[in-house]
């Protein structure tokens, strides 16, 4: 999908490579939204606490671990480095069920509730947002653009959200949904396709 001998997807790597936040600072904030979800201590009051409460995270939680690799994966890509991306990517896949694809960008503050997780295209995910086991986010055939995640959003277990939508601020989507329409800010929305429930 993306060839070096593509100019324009050359250039369109180099741009989201660049939008990649720094790993310390998303893993951090990963952590600590972790944490909070847990309902654990989550206001982290040193950098060695940090480097704690993440050791432990990577050590208690696979997808966590496998979310760490991914945020080391992307920062390695960004300044070149050839293959280790690939064996990191692959760890990743192993370790914890988690695919996160190389045109992705996931702003600091993901929680992953568990493995089984797939995100791939030219996709944005913004802090806040919380996963559930057995997710696809990613594309239709024939696009390589994905869905934009906005913050605070909620995916319940076994959905989908495919092709060029927005799910907006603070929206749920439900176990099992598949969401091929924009989601609005603070909806909540379930079957396939996706509807907004009914109060």
């Amino acid at each position: 999908m993306f060839k070096s001998d593509n100019p324009l997807a050359g250039s369109l790597m180099s741009d989201i490579r660049a939008r990649h936040p720094r790993v310390w600072e998303a893993v951090r904030a990963d952590a600590r939204v972790a944490l909070l979800h847990r309902g654990e201590r989550h206001e982290l009051t040193s950098e060695l606490d940090a480097a704690a409460q993440v050791l432990r995270l990577i050590w208690s939680a696979d997808a966590f671990g496998g979310q760490v690799l991914y945020r080391v994966k992307a920062a390695l890509q960004r300044r070149g480095v050839p293959v280790l991306p690939r064996l990191l990517h692959r760890l990743a896949m192993l370790s914890g069920g988690v695919t996160i694809g190389d045109p992705v960008v996931v702003e600091p503050g993901l929680h992953l509730l568990h493995g089984q997780v797939v995100i791939d295209g030219v996709v944005q995910v913004k802090p806040g947002v919380v996963i559930g086991p057995f997710v696809t986010i990613g594309l239709r055939h024939g696009d390589i653009a994905g869905p934009v995640i906005e913050e605070d959003v909620s995916i319940g277990s076994g959905a989908r959200v495919l092709g060029q939508v927005r799910v907006g601020t603070g929206a749920s989507i439900g176990a099992n949904a598949v969401v091929v329409d924009d989601v609005p800010a603070g909806a909540t929305v379930v079957g396939a396709p996706a509807r907004p429930t009914t109060d």
